[in-house]
């Protein structure tokens, strides 16, 4: 097995006497895929919040290819390979793809911002609307933009945040299949929080299960969903 790109060890979070996260621990390897599920309130979001940098972690560390980086900003983090994505897209509407893309990549210091955007809008087939501005995208198109702009400089972690959200099936699985092809091509690994199942367990290597805060299963996809509590809790039908 190759070295970690992203450990997590013992994670927690706290909001006065409440652990919205606690001790999670997990590690992605390069090019992995690993979906994190759970009820709302799990700690999903607050969990990729402090990874990123955008909450602070009250115990536990984030090691990013080996490097300590629990106490980095969001920016440095990004900029050593770390990048996320929202629920709600970051597009600008008015703004040309090309144009929003180039400056992304400018922006964090890319080399070659130009070819670096190209390359990123080729591998999520987004140069035949290259020349619209983003109100002129479909929905699908549009996430596909957003995840355009995490993915210039060329991240090795990537975390996601509900992507599917507000898609079509089609669409979904459209977006499924360019983040197993960022994850193969790239070699970027991939943390995953989704509501969609069937793309969670179709595209994740791995699947962790939180509970309160805390990891209530981890495993292989079909092992995570055989476990009795998830197939009750969270998966029902789905499972």
């Amino acid at each position: 097995m190759s070295n970690p790109l992203l450990q997590v060890q013992g994670l927690s979070v706290q909001y006065g006497g409440v652990k919205a996260v606690d001790g999670v621990s997990f590690s992605l390897e390069p090019g992995q895929i690993r979906g994190l599920i759970g009820p709302n309130g799990a700690g999903k979001s607050t969990l990729i919040d402090a990874i990123s940098g955008r909450r602070r972690p009250t115990a536990g560390k984030v090691l990013l290819q080996g490097r300590d980086i629990t106490h980095s900003g969001v920016v440095e983090r990004r900029r050593q390979g770390l990048s996320r994505s929202f629920q709600k897209t970051s597009v600008f509407a008015d703004m040309r793809v090309r144009d929003q893309v180039e400056l992304a990549a400018f922006k964090l210091g890319a080399e070659n911002s130009g070819a670096d955007a190209a390359k990123v809008m080729a591998e999520l087939d987004l140069m035949t609307v290259a020349t619209l501005p983003a109100c002129e995208l479909g929905y699908g198109e549009q996430r596909r933009l957003d995840l355009a702009l995490a993915m210039v400089g060329r991240p090795g972690v990537l975390l996601l945040d509900e992507p599917m959200a507000g898609l079509s099936v089609p669409e979904s699985r459209e977006l499924a299949r360019h983040l197993v092809q960022l994850s193969e091509h790239w070699g970027v690994s991939v943390l995953l929080v989704e509501h969609d199942m069937e793309v969670v367990f179709g595209i994740s290597q791995v699947v962790t299960v939180l509970e309160l805060g805390r990891v209530l299963a981890e495993g292989l996809p079909q092992e995570v969903r055989g476990h009795p509590r998830v197939r009750e809790a969270y998966l029902g039908s789905a499972a």
